[in-house]
């Protein structure tokens, strides 16, 4: 009479690399620590590879690589930034990843699209390249191919599933409220749902004629961690699992997903709460620890749904918080005072289009599909093989002047890509950390245009933020806030 459970930790902080020097510079807000990476490594990250059990004279009886019990992913340009600062913790990541191998048969870590952008809001190339650097990362890193990607925010729809499948992609999770209706398999009448039945994953038919599926979490589990203080006690939180498995049916999957840092920065000794969590699951009869590459294999879809497109797990307007004045905020006082979102998105998308044309010009002229050479650019980055890359694509043996004419285009289009971080919206304020830090990616990118080829779109996409309202008395609008955070 076996119940499975499975916990997901999605662990993804923003890059925060100055795109000048690719160094953090000091934050402030982060202290003792010099900057927010390091600061949530130290109460998080780290922490989680070796969270302590006590015995009853409260010492550590045993300490438990949380990460080889749960299911993870870690974002791209988060890893870069440990690889250097923390490798450490890295290893103990792929050594959890490799140790589920072994005790599931498949591994627990999943892929993240590369720069964490909202792929619905993403146009059908953007979303092409984040899968695949998301995807090479990962292989690169874990020594195998992805089966599973974590969506940032969940975000997702009908084109952005279709570019998973396409990438060979076979599962993803999804929050419940993003579920439309179901129905078995082969049934032609569908059923509405408000409650989705979250113990067993679903098969989303696709245009194409492919196929994904989707595991559909927990709602209130994840929920109870989040905000209900399920943290404050673990174990006693590992029996509140166990009797929500225990209600499913034999085989059913009870599991749910949450941001990683609850366990350790947002709740803190969060890991040590997870720890005991885990191991009350462990220590359970008829309860065993899965993850969803595992189950799936075991239990494939018998039914299908179809999901409320675009949607996402923290914005009850689809993807409104990313594109426009929706309502969703940090703090209700802020409410209706966000139109700053929208004069955002369309002024990197108006300067995105401008690096396009130029982009597909000066480097179509050279190689044979400069957009397949850019899906394919991180995975030959991260082999040491991007001269080799360039030539496989070349239309003739290339020059050196022309290696680095497309090196150069290609640095102004990665970019262009982390000027649609998620985070730069997520916000209340345009003045703050997260919207001014992807636009200093727009500067640099029309920095390094302007270089190559004389090319100055600074003026006009100035003229698209000026409409643009902070809350920030010092930076009142688009244009101080350009000229006083970004440029300064």
């Amino acid at each position: 009479m076996t119940r499975y459970v499975c916990i997901h930790g999605h662990f993804y902080q923003p890059p925060r690399e100055s795109p000048w020097t690719n160094q953090i510079e000091v934050q402030p807000s982060a202290a003792p620590f010099p900057n927010w990476n390091y600061r949530i490594n130290k109460e998080c990250y780290r922490s989680n590879s070796s969270a302590p059990i006590l015995n009853a004279k409260g010492l550590p009886a045993l300490y438990m690589n949380n990460y080889a019990y749960i299911s993870y992913n870690f974002g791209p340009t988060l890893l870069r930034w440990m690889q250097e600062h923390n490798p450490d913790t890295l290893e103990c990541l792929k050594e959890a990843d490799a140790k589920s191998i072994q005790s599931f048969g498949f591994g627990t870590a999943l892929a993240q699209v590369y720069h964490h952008a909202i792929m619905p809001l993403c146009n059908a190339r953007d979303k092409r390249t984040e899968i695949s650097w998301g995807l090479a990362d990962f292989e690169y890193r874990y020594k195998r191919p992805a089966q599973g990607i974590w969506l940032a925010e969940t975000a997702a729809d009908i084109p952005t599933l279709e570019a998973l499948a396409d990438q060979g992609i076979q599962f993803t999770i999804l929050a419940p409220e993003q579920c439309k209706r179901v129905r078995p398999l082969g049934w032609k009448e569908w059923q509405t749902v408000k409650h989705v039945d979250t113990t067993q994953p679903y098969r989303i038919s696709l245009p194409s004629g492919k196929s994904i599926c989707v595991f559909f979490y927990h709602g209130d589990l994840a929920q109870d961690v989040a905000f209900r203080g399920a943290l404050n006690n673990g174990e006693d939180f590992g029996k509140r699992i166990i009797s929500v498995a225990m209600k499913s049916g034999e085989g059913r999957l009870t599991h749910y997903a949450t941001d990683g840092e609850s366990y350790g920065h947002h709740h803190r000794y969060g890991e040590v709460a997870l720890a005991y969590c885990l191991k009350t699951l462990v220590d359970q009869e008829g309860i065993e620890i899965t993850n969803y590459a595992s189950y799936l294999s075991e239990h494939p879809p018998v039914m299908e749904a179809e999901i409320h497109a675009p949607s996402s797990w923290s914005c009850a307007h689809g993807v409104g918080r990313w594109s426009r004045n929706c309502g969703c905020v940090i703090d209700p006082r802020n409410a209706g005072k966000q139109e700053w979102r929208s004069d955002l998105r369309a002024a990197l998308n108006w300067l995105r289009d401008r690096l396009k044309l130029v982009y597909e010009i000066q480097v179509g002229a050279l190689v044979n599909e400069p957009w397949l050479l850019r899906d394919g650019w991180m995975k030959a980055e991260l082999e040491g093989n991007l001269d080799g890359w360039i030539q496989q694509n070349a239309k003739d043996t290339l020059r050196g002047e022309d290696v680095e004419t497309i090196r150069s285009l290609m640095e102004i289009q990665r970019h262009a890509l982390q000027m649609f971080t998620s985070c730069g919206w997520f916000f209340d304020d345009p003045a703050g950390i997260e919207p001014v830090q992807i636009l200093r990616y727009a500067a640099r990118a029309m920095e390094l245009q302007k270089q190559f080829d004389g090319t100055d779109f600074e003026e006009e996409f100035v003229q698209r933020l000026l409409n643009m309202q902070s809350l920030n008395p010092k930076y009142p609008s688009g244009l101080e806030i350009w000229a006083g955070l970004v440029k300064s």
